[in-house]
Parts: C-alpha cells; structure tokens; sequence
C-alpha cells in the first residue's frame, strides 16, 4: 500500500480502511491467555513462531505483554522502530515478518500510516516490551482483506517487540535561508508546527530539480539510505495542493531510498531540523503517468520539514 499520493512504499502492514477485552481465554499447549501460544522463540529480540488459533477470535483488539521493557512509555507522534511477525488466526503460516529481512520497520504512532489495530495497540506500551496482539478484521484490512496473503474478514496476529520510540520535534528549526529567486515558489519560516505558507509564481515551471533551504537545521546530513520522518505538503505547479502530512495530524515516517526519486536526489545530504523547498519535474517525479490526484507529466511543488532520521 502506498502513501504521499504514492511516494512511499512500505511492507504489508500498510494502511486500509475499541481496544477491547482482557478477559483470558483457555490456555493449552496452542492457546495462551486467548491468544496463538509463541511456541519457539519466545524471547524479545528472537524470532517467534506461533501457533494456529482455536476457536472463535477475540471480536475486540486483545494485547498481551509477552515481557515488559523498562523504557518509556509511547504516545501518539513518537517514531517507533520494531519488529514483528503477523500471521492469521487460521494459518500456521506467517504472511510477514521483519525478522527475516534484518532489518526494523519504522512507523509514527498514530499516524495512520498502518492499520488501526497496530496504532491502538503499540500505544501506552513500554519501549523493550514483547507484545502480542489479535486484531479483528475491523481493525485491520476488514472485508477486502489484502490479497493473496490476507483473505477478507481476516482476524491477525501479531507478535512485535517495540525496540525504540524517538519524540518527534514539532517543526523545522534553525538558520532561515533568503529566498532571492522571483521564479522560485515562496514557502513561509514559521516554526509553530501549522504548515508554512506555500506561494508557486506565475512563472514558467524549472525543467530540472530544485532543491533549497528555507531554514537550514544543524542535525546530521541525510543518507539515501536513511528513514527520515518529515512532516510534509504538496501542490501542483498551479499550486493545487494533492497531499499534506499537516492535514492528517501526523507526520509520515519512510525510507528514503522508497520515494519518487525527486525526493530522495533532493532531500539526501540536506541537514535534519531543516526546511527544504523541493520543485520536481516529471521525470523526477511521475513521469507521464497520472497518480491519484496528480495529473500526467506534472511538476509538483513541496515544502519538506526533515524532523529526525533513523
């Protein structure tokens, strides 16, 4: 599933459409506090395996701590790294895991950047914490499910160990840089956390890409190979916005090697607590395929608030 009008692609767990009981259920040899047993690999840090669900599944979200860390405690906005293993209550199979690929998955808590079970259920967590969550369908990919791994009506299971929460600044903060080019789109200083003004000028559009500071932050330079979170706008040359991490409340959290390469030419070697103007041109961005609200051979316009890196 896709975010940023299709910037951004990340794994399986990606975005659809009341934390609930914490009644025990019966445990077995299969079943621990109504929830698949882990039977190998219990402990943080180790891959698990699950075992298949019995009987009917929790119709609420259920959280059970496997082990409790000793660092904070998250909130929505923090930036968590962890990994996870999901598999269906019906499957002995897990559909992903980020065990296997080495490498952890970073998400912003509360962002709507994956299903609602997991915003709900990391929250309140201690950071070092062994969970295990059941997700019914309504909290995750509901009828359609998420073909082939996911069937529709899918409750899910999740075993994630929470390895790391970064509170996130509200803004860009540091130098403010002249904004001299009359042709150039004209992006306001302020550090409030509200979306800078955006002004895109009667002009005719860059053929290449643009890329400048607005306020040049004093972090670490940016690596392609780098997740940043960044809150973020988009608008068209004609300045019709098509995309807004400040409209959704939250900002967004990728890999900076997964983006249009627009973004990632452009952001790499820019200094985190910065505001970055970026002008991209088709062939930096979508080329001559329309994409969502983004008409075909378009220049988009962004103003980029690069607020931390892992």
């Amino acid at each position: 599933m896709r975010r940023l009008a299709g910037l951004l692609v990340v794994p399986l767990l990606l975005v659809t459409a009341a934390c609930g009981s914490e009644t025990k259920g019966s445990d077995n040899a299969s079943m621990t506090n109504g929830l698949p047993a882990i039977t190998a690999g219990e402990k943080f840090g180790e891959k698990p395996t699950l075992s298949k669900g019995e009987g009917d599944p929790p119709k609420d979200l259920k959280v059970n701590v496997i082990s409790e860390g000793d660092g904070p405690v998250t909130k929505d906005g923090d930036v968590l790294q962890v990994n996870y293993l999901g598999q269906a209550w019906d499957s002995t199979t897990p559909f992903d895991n980020s065990f296997d690929r080495g490498e952890p998955f970073t998400v912003t808590l509360g962002a709507g950047e994956v299903i609602k079970g997991w915003d709900q259920g990391l929250k309140g967590q201690k950071v070092g914490s062994r969970l295990e969550i059941g997700i019914p369908p309504e909290l995750a990919y509901g009828e359609q499910g998420s073909p082939p791994a996911i069937k529709g009506n899918a409750t899910l299971v999740f075993v994630v160990d929470i390895l790391k929460a970064t509170v996130i600044p509200k803004s860009a903060e540091g130098t403010v840089v002249a904004q001299e080019n009359k042709d150039l789109p004209k992006v306001g200083t302020n550090t409030d956390g509200k979306a800078p003004s955006l002004t895109v000028p009667k002009a005719d559009a860059p053929k290449t890409l643009v890329s400048n500071y607005v306020i040049e932050g004093k972090g670490e330079a940016v690596k392609a190979t780098d997740t940043l979170t960044v809150q973020y706008q988009g608008v068209l040359w004609n300045g019709t916005p098509f995309d807004s991490s400040y409209e959704r409340g939250a900002a967004a959290s990728f890999p900076l090697a997964n983006v249009i390469p627009g973004w990632t030419k452009g952001l790499e070697g820019k200094k985190v607590g910065s505001r970055v103007l970026l002008v991209v041109p088709p062939a930096d961005g979508y080329g001559d395929k329309a994409q969502g609200k983004i008409p075909a051979n378009s220049t988009l316009v962004f103003t980029v608030d690069i607020l931390a890196k892992q």
